[in-house]
């Protein structure tokens, strides 16, 4: 096990990140969205948000994604860029950026996440944009969400064809479950069947009871929320016999800016068993900004694995990073894993001089 300040492994395998960037447009501190003129535009999207994270880790890490040939395009290339990430793999086509408006929320208002993405260049192109046996060479994991196949037929078909390429030449597969279900709603699709397919491609799975009962058309309903993981885990384990890992955060709202972050990962066992790894949780108050913490956890937990960690320090490693997400605006986690174990290490709140 690999344990330096730089968090670099000995490992030499390349990391492909693949779904669709967004650019984040946001009102200004505590306002609702038109409240006043101004917004803030941040680059974002799950995928991108992990590749970021892991590049800034010192993981070698490439994205693939489908951009506009236009300024907007081009700025949130060059967005990822400017944190290591090789953009070598982004394709530049005619068409419009992918966009959404975040409300932040406040006290005891929730967030809210509207979306402007429909035709885009990535929903428009994404299934036609790559050769996926081409794209995969040289991949030791391949990172993918449940966003994709969300965004329409093309990106559905993509979402599939991606992790099976990756199933018949050996690479790892990290899903992200990201169940959105307001971009669902905007077509006809099927997210069991879909979402079912690339399940069965996983190696780790970032999901929780409810992903598995809506892909597994089944309920899960101790009242033990302990229990219902452990029952979903094993259901998930028997249907997709390629899923090693599943492992998710837990959380504790006492407002939008006091929570508690906690996770779990559930590791096969065997034919029937299931072995069970909890990190405590971590306190956070005065939360300045947790869209992007969930992709900073998987960024976190598939770092460990990729260098090689048991499974404790991978998943203390990814909830420290979720943690420190927290404390920043925008979608990407901008911390290094130095800064990561440094708060796993529990230095205190002290300035650093």
């Amino acid at each position: 096990m690999t344990n330096t300040a730089s968090g670099s492994s000995a490992a030499a395998g390349t990391i492909l990140c693949f779904g669709e960037m967004l650019l984040r447009l946001s009102p200004n501190q505590n306002e609702l969205l038109l409240q006043s003129p101004a917004l803030t535009v941040r680059p974002g999207g799950a995928e991108a948000n992990v590749a970021v994270s892991l590049a800034r880790f010192g993981a070698p890490t490439r994205m693939a994604t489908v951009l506009p040939d236009n300024p907007l395009g081009h700025a949130a290339r060059d967005e990822v860029r400017k944190h290591g990430v090789d953009t070598s793999s982004i394709v530049f086509t005619p068409g419009r950026m992918g966009l959404y408006f975040l409300t932040p929320g406040a006290v005891r208002r929730p967030s809210e996440v509207l979306y402007d993405r429909a035709g885009s260049a990535f929903v428009e192109q994404v299934n036609t944009a790559f050769d996926w046996d081409q794209l995969l060479d040289g991949v030791e994991w391949l990172h993918a969400s449940g966003v994709t196949p969300a965004t329409g037929p093309n990106g559905s078909a993509a979402a599939v064809a991606i992790i099976e390429a990756a199933v018949r030449k050996g690479v790892k597969v990290s899903y992200d479950g990201n169940f959105r279900g307001k971009l669902w709603e905007q077509w006809d699709g099927d997210p069991p069947a879909t979402l079912g397919r690339m399940l069965a491609g996983a190696t780790i799975a970032f999901a929780d009871d409810r992903d598995f009962a809506l892909v597994l058309k089944t309920t899960f309903d101790s009242p033990d929320p302990a229990e219902r993981r452990r029952q979903a885990a094993k259901a998930a384990f028997a249907a997709f016999p390629r899923l090693e890992r599943i492992a998710c955060t837990l959380r504790v709202q006492d407002s939008v800016a006091d929570q508690a972050l906690s996770a779990v990962m559930l590791t096969r066992d065997g034919d029937t068993g299931v072995i069970e790894t909890h990190s405590e949780a971590i306190h956070l108050s005065g939360v300045i900004d947790r869209v992007g913490g969930g992709d900073a956890f998987a960024s976190g937990v598939l770092f460990g694995l990729w260098s090689g960690w048991e499974d404790q320090q991978a998943l203390d490693f990814g909830l420290a990073a979720a943690g420190l997400k927290h404390s920043v605006p925008g979608d990407f986690n901008l911390f290094s894993a130095a800064d990561v174990h440094a708060a796993m290490g529990g230095g205190g709140f002290d300035i650093r001089r």
